[in-house]
């Protein structure tokens, strides 16, 4: 398996996603024009999935960097992590990304965008003040790895189309909870209308979220390996994941919905069950990095 394999794989991905999306949210309006019987929530539904697939693809980067208040620089406010990007992406054979800062004391970092020719890098004020240089390069090597293998797409459009299932979801439910579905004889098939609607509802959010949990983490140790050739020193990225493991700082803005972004978890020091993380343990990603050594 090769990483033109795996990127063509992602491309496949992010549009099985945005499909999956769209006929998530035509099944819930279907539902929901049924109870209420309003063909116009139907029509409504398919502009909406239509609309959300559009800006998730144009917009959701601009979102991300906006939540997290990322400031852009310029290689005069910090010369070495700009050279640290600028040398790697030549390595890389990428084109030079945007580089932000994100004032947050928390080590971490992300990358995003749409595509490699729009791609951002994103790291904290933390992470500069923790890492040395060859720890900060096995952490921009990771990030130039999910923009070489395109996972920066998928990775930025699941926050914003998890996040409208969810909210469509509790919508719904509410919506149930309060009544103003129609009364008619048929009130067996009205029964069965609002019991598959419920199951959506609920069903949806769960289902993307696996789905958002699965693609997280294969992708991270993709990025590992891929970051690890890239500087031929896999032990810098393995000791800034542990340095960045070790600070047990979350991050001031942290969210379930961008967990999955950043290259550690975002609630370090925060109880989240192995089961529901979007990053694999760091302990297996530094044993693997170091050929299965021991990193006790």
């Amino acid at each position: 398996m090769n990483i033109y394999h795996e990127q063509s794989k992602n491309v496949w991905k992010t549009w099985l996603l945005m499909i999956t999306f769209l006929v998530v949210i035509v099944a819930i309006g279907y539902v929901f024009a049924m109870v209420y019987d309003n063909i116009g929530i139907l029509i409504v539904a398919i502009v909406f999935s239509l609309f959300m697939n559009f800006f998730s693809y144009w917009y959701s980067d601009k979102i991300v960097l906006a939540m997290y208040k990322a400031q852009p620089i310029v290689k005069e406010q910090n010369p070495e992590l700009w050279n640290v990007v600028e040398n790697l992406s030549i390595t890389a054979g990428l084109p030079m990304p945007r580089v932000f800062i994100i004032p947050d004391p928390a080590p971490n970092a992300f990358a995003t965008g749409r595509d490699k020719e729009h791609a951002t890098v994103a790291v904290t004020s933390g992470l500069l003040t923790i890492l040395n240089k060859t720890e900060l390069e096995g952490v921009v090597a990771h990030e130039l790895s999910h923009i070489g293998n395109r996972d920066i797409l998928i990775a930025t459009v699941i926050i914003v189309l998890v996040g409208f299932v969810s909210i469509l979801s509790q919508i719904f439910l509410r919506g149930m909870m309060f009544g103003g579905h129609r009364d008619s004889d048929n009130s067996k098939g009205n029964a069965i209308l609002m019991l598959v609607g419920i199951i959506l509802a609920i069903l949806s959010p769960i289902a993307v979220t696996i789905i958002q949990l699965a693609i997280s983490r294969k992708c991270e140790y993709l990025a590992d390996a891929d970051g690890a050739l890239l500087t031929r020193y896999p032990e810098g990225l393995a000791n800034a994941l542990r340095k960045i493991s070790e600070s047990g700082q979350p991050m001031k803005q942290a969210s379930q919905a961008t967990a999955h972004l950043f290259i550690a978890n975002p609630f370090a020091g925060k109880k989240v069950s192995n089961l529901f993380s979007t990053h694999p343990p760091v302990e297996d990603r530094i044993r693997i990095l170091l050929g299965k050594r021991d990193v006790a």
